[in-house]
């Protein structure tokens, strides 16, 4: 190799340092991207994390920040970059922002659902979790051409948290990246009729098992943010995971990656006649129709976050603004042109 390819090399490895293998002296890189629904909580849960005293503020389109652990003393510090997408599902293209194929083996999800709006749940999980998903798979398909051990390992690496003798093995399909589903305003939620709130439990212990991430409940009370504080920090800086487990309805979840099963969390909550009336191709799928019936979903349109932020006062910029205007009068002028000559042209009958 010559003295440039063992500086690459160098540099990949600080960068992307092994979960179980950081020699002394060396810097722990992770990243973590937040993303759920819409004022679900997930800067107040940053902040919790970071151990910052600041007012959460709405978050547009994709923000960043970062933290620093030491995990002795006398050593260097660990850096977690922290990123969250706002808007709930209107912004999801924004992911491939964040994750690349310079840092997917350092990469973690944690998805917080607003547990007081039940009929915006499945919708808004399914769609960041599949997009992402997706994302991920298109960079994989990619290592595995470019660097195919780094490929295979992390694929290995999403069945770490399932043993080959679990009973449930054969039947999840596991996340390509670490995932940590978050219930938020677990207050409000804890108000709810009691059938809603074991429908809602049940069905993210399944989904959370089927992905082989980790589930928890949350709200602004300490005791249950410093729970999710505890599965985000072994996300970041490496922490020791929680062997607790809490499956009580009545209680906040609590459950560790790998912690549950198909025979604790039981079919989904239907009566057998309605269950042989579903079509379904998949458990995931019949799941979500069991959810969709007692919560039917908001179409996807109305999760949209339709609030320009251009039209917000507290950015505004004279020029910038000026300038916006004096575009948006030549696009129009455009369309205008354009439209004009599509109607002139002439087409081919055949």
């Amino acid at each position: 190799d010559t003295l440039w390819d063992l500086a690459i090399a160098e540099v990949e490895k600080r960068e992307n340092p092994d979960d179980d293998d950081v020699k002394p002296g060396e810097v722990w890189e992770k990243s973590i991207l937040f993303m759920g629904n819409k004022n679900g909580g997930k800067t107040t849960i940053i902040l919790r994390c970071l151990e910052r005293e600041e007012s959460p503020k709405p978050t547009l389109a994709l923000e960043y920040t970062f933290g620093r652990r030491a995990r002795r003393h006398n050593t260097p510090k660990d850096v977690a970059h922290f990123w969250e997408l706002g808007g709930g599902t209107s912004l999801v293209e924004l992911i491939r922002i964040p994750i690349t194929s310079h840092n997917i083996r350092s990469f973690a999800v944690v998805l917080v659902l607003d547990l007081s709006k039940p009929d915006e749940l499945w919708t808004t999980m399914e769609c960041l979790l599949q997009v992402t998903r997706n994302h991920v798979n298109k960079i994989l398909t990619k290592l595995e051409k470019t660097n195919p051990e780094v490929a295979a390992e992390i694929k290995q690496r999403m069945w770490n948290d399932m043993q080959r003798d679990h009973p449930d093995y054969a039947l999840v399909d596991p996340f390509p990246i670490p995932l940590v589903i978050i219930g938020s305003k677990y207050d409000i939620f804890h108000d709810f009729d009691s059938e809603m709130r074991k429908i809602i439990s049940k069905t993210l212990r399944f989904v959370s098992h089927y992905y082989g991430a980790s589930l928890v409940f949350t709200s602004k009370s300490e005791a249950l943010l410093l729970k999710a504080r505890a599965l985000i920090n072994h996300l970041a800086f490496g922490y020791d995971k929680s062997k607790s487990v809490s499956v009580d309805p009545s209680k906040p979840l609590f459950i560790p990656a790998g912690l549950d099963s198909m025979s604790q969390i039981g079919p989904p909550p239907a009566s057998d006649s309605d269950l042989g009336k579903m079509r379904a191709n998949t458990p995931l799928e019949l799941w979500k129709k069991v959810f969709e019936k007692t919560f039917p979903p908001k179409r996807f349109c109305d999760l949209q976050d339709t609030k320009d932020p251009a039209q917000d006062i507290q950015y505004a910029e004279y020029e910038v603004d000026v300038m916006r205007a004096q575009k948006n009068q030549e696009l129009e002028q455009y369309k205008r042109n354009a439209s004009k000559s599509w109607k002139e042209m002439d087409f081919d009958s055949d």
